[in-house]
């Protein structure tokens, strides 16, 4: 049956006291399946409150004891690995090996924040100037929020967001995805249970007017979205205004240049698992190929054959290859995009609309999609589809492919295939993507490096994970220390330093 969900705060799943709620679907089957609050602005405030109470408790926690709770959390992680594949799959959709590795990926990050003893260290020098020494300490900050999309459900809440900003010793609110909330709910239940004390960690879901709350509120101290550019522009400017720490990461149309030498039916194999995989909804997805024209036509048919033979399907059907979207609005999108790019002339040799999964016919499938002799002024080839539609853009070298994928708007990743060291190269030395791969599908490096996106991808200073996720958690402190032996300390001309050498 269809149940309320709770939401989190201060170590208990709650009752909410609204009268909205969002309809929880199973996309694979197009079924309603639970009913996720739209919280109220008061029970924000709640959950800004209980984090806030927490804080002062948990900041003065010492950071290796944190470190334990962490390896807890992620033992924990391992252990309802299983459970916590099935809630991916049945609310998101995503395949079973996606699934998973959407948990693993929690599990990595969780992993980084183990390291919060080595990594939060400052820095220090004895005798700056003559008798000063001067220490840099790394320090927590307060309260954090974090606004989630759909598409991961347990890696960006609980691989990008919470592990180090917990570990450096602040708070979080997290505003958990409203269609996909379940997930991130039984998570905060595993941090409770590996220690996690009440209030550190605090879950709601709700709409854009109570998002505002954590905008607005002077009890934040910083916001870290995962979401949509012109979402995540407006978040960047409204918390910066109001003197915040914000990372915003957001869309991206990344794009593979294909060389005339690369061997073609492995570059196919790489580009459909990044195109395809997770139903092109994420932001490494390999939307759009450079292809050099010399070989342009065999890789189009070879990428067709391939995508042909993917198995579409439920995601919790571990034979599954290809899962739904999300949910039914989006999946409109998707189509409605399809339309577009037929409408503006790209030529579509892969059509996956009208997909149907016998047994699922409720369900949101849209069929691997493939568009030839896209040009820049197409939509289809320049915007996020979010969805299982690559595109394909014809060029004659390596220079007008190179400029062609930099005349992008957003720059998350791109990468090139080919056997050339001299273009590879140049080709990592001149792109405009953040995360780089030179015959590698998908760019996201592990997660002690951080996830790097440029242009209208990243809206920031510090990105999330490696080194940059632990300078956006903390502050530093510089403390400069001089003692006097006890024949200093008789003299009566006192001693000032105005910070020069």
């Amino acid at each position: 049956m269809a149940e309320k969900l709770k939401y989190f705060v201060n170590g208990q799943y709650v009752e909410s006291k609204t009268d909205k709620y969002y309809d929880l679907v199973n996309p694979s089957t197009g079924e309603i399946t639970g009913y996720a609050p739209n919280c109220t602005a008061e029970e924000v405030e709640e959950a800004i409150a209980a984090a806030k109470a927490a804080y002062p408790a948990w900041s003065a926690t010492p950071a290796i004891k944190r470190a334990q709770i962490m390896y807890k959390v992620r033992d924990l992680l391992m252990e309802h690995m299983e459970e916590l594949t099935m809630l991916v799959a049945e609310e998101n959709g995503k395949v079973w090996s996606e699934a998973e590795g959407d948990v693993l990926k929690a599990k990595e990050g969780t992993e980084l924040a183990t390291q919060v003893p080595s990594l939060m260290m400052g820095e220090s020098t004895m005798d700056a100037s003559k008798g000063y020494d001067t220490v840099l300490y790394r320090e927590s900050m307060g309260v954090f929020a974090g606004i989630v999309p759909v598409n991961f459900p347990a890696m960006i809440p609980f691989g990008w967001m919470a592990p180090v900003c917990l570990a450096t010793g602040n708070t979080m609110v997290l505003k958990a995805a409203s269609l996909t909330p379940r997930t991130a709910l039984r998570i905060a239940g595993l941090y409770k249970e590996a220690g996690v004390p009440d209030g550190v960690i605090n879950i709601v879901t709700c709409s854009r007017n109570e998002i505002n709350v954590l905008l607005d509120s002077p009890d934040v101290k910083g916001i870290t979205f995962v979401g949509s550019t012109p979402v995540g522009k407006l978040i960047y400017e409204r918390a910066a205004k109001a003197g915040k720490r914000v990372q915003a990461l957001c869309q991206a149309k990344n794009h593979a240049l294909v060389l005339e030498d690369t061997p073609i039916e492995r570059t196919a194999a790489g580009v459909i698992n990044s195109a395809f995989g997770c139903a092109g909804q994420r932001c490494m997805a390999l939307s759009c190929c450079v292809v050099q024209e010399s070989i342009a036509d065999a890789f189009v048919a070879e990428l067709v054959k391939q995508a042909k033979a993917i198995k579409v399907g439920p995601g919790y059907d571990k034979t599954s290859k290809l899962g739904p979207i999300t949910y039914k609005k989006h999946f409109d999108e998707v189509i409605a995009d399809i339309n577009k790019g037929v409408a503006e002339g790209a030529e579509l040799v892969l059509d996956g609309r009208n997909y149907v999964v016998e047994g699922y016919e409720g369900g949101y499938y849209v069929g691997p999609t493939i568009f030839d002799k896209v040009t820049p002024e197409m939509t289809i080839g320049d915007e996020e589809v979010f969805g299982p539609v690559l595109c394909i853009k014809r060029v004659k070298t390596f220079e007008e492919g190179l400029k062609l994928m930099n005349a992008n708007p957003y720059a998350n990743g791109s990468v090139i295939f080919t056997q050339n060291g001299y273009y590879a190269r140049e080709f990592a030395r001149h792109t405009d993507g953040g995360m780089v791969g030179v015959n590698v599908g998908i760019p996201v490096p592990i997660g002690f490096f951080p996830f790097a996106g440029h242009k209208n991808s990243f809206f920031g200073d510090l990105h999330c994970l490696g080194k940059d996720a632990y300078r956006f958690y903390t502050e530093s402190k510089c403390v400069t220390t001089r003692w006097f032996d006890e024949e200093e300390m008789k003299k009566t001309e006192v001693s000032t330093w105005d910070g020069t050498i």
